[in-house]
């Protein structure tokens, strides 16, 4: 692999991104970050890869590419299938923020060497392999346009004498931020009845006064619980944990 043509303090800017994405990035096994190389589609071909463009303070792209463990967890999570964008995105939002306050848009799934092919393609496009011993099991690409000339803070660094434990299957999703919300109840409404609604109105739900409401990760019904007031705001007390397959229809 090949030295990327950016200065040295560009390159301190790139190991700040990596290592504050690698610090959220889901991972079966603790990596390092590697030496900064010229971003090429062969780095790593096997998993999946999220790219996303940002704006703001920087202009750029950032790709991430996760090893195939990471994306069949996923998959296998007990909590139905999750989404690997979402995952993965604390990473991808860490990597763009070393440059500045950014907005980064909703990402986008790929094949690993189609995401580092496009991403090499522009100039300057700098890559870090996440590196297990000598193996590379993730990668960070990152583009800027233009680059600055001077880091913006200092560079985080891991202890390399830390232990570095194996995580594997749910272990590894621990630290997946996931959508949590109630459910009152559900009814349906014509569209008529929907553009009649005026402040005030009443909309029956199916649900009897009393009844617990439902608790829902991601769209899945995982707990029932009765709504409690906890310092001016509404919570739920856990009542019922709903095991896999006795979900209501």
């Amino acid at each position: 692999m090949t030295a990327p043509t950016i200065t040295e303090p560009q390159l301190a800017l790139v190991r700040t991104a990596a290592e504050a994405a690698l610090a959220v990035l889901p991972t079966s096994r603790e990596l390092m970050v590697g030496a900064p190389v010229a971003a090429t589609a062969d780095m790593l071909t096997s998993g999946q890869a999220i790219t996303a463009k940002f704006s703001g303070a920087a202009t750029g792209e950032v790709v991430v590419v996760v090893g195939q463990d990471l994306a069949d967890a996923l998959k296998e999570s007990p909590l139905g299938e999750l989404d690997l964008t979402a995952a993965v995105r604390p990473a991808l939002e860490a990597a763009a923020r070393a440059f500045g306050p950014v907005v980064l848009d909703p990402g986008q799934l790929m094949e690993p060497s189609v995401a580092l092919s496009a991403i090499a393609a522009k100039e300057g496009a700098v890559a870090m392999p996440l590196l297990d011993g000598g193996d590379i099991r993730a990668v960070l690409a990152l583009t800027l346009t233009p680059w600055p000339g001077a880091p913006a803070g200092g560079m985080a660094r891991r202890d390399e004498s830390a232990p570095v434990p194996m995580r594997g299957g749910l272990d590894m999703l621990h630290d997946v931020e996931m959508e949590v919300s109630a459910e009152l109840g559900r009814t349906r409404m014509s569209v008529r009845e929907l553009l009649s609604l005026i402040p005030g109105a009443i909309v029956e739900l199916d649900r009897a006064a009393g009844s617990p409401a439902d608790l829902l990760v991601n769209g899945r019904l995982i707990a029932r619980g009765e709504v409690v007031v906890i310092d001016e705001n509404f919570g739920i007390r856990i009542t019922e944990i709903v095991t896999p397959g006795s979900e209501r229809e």
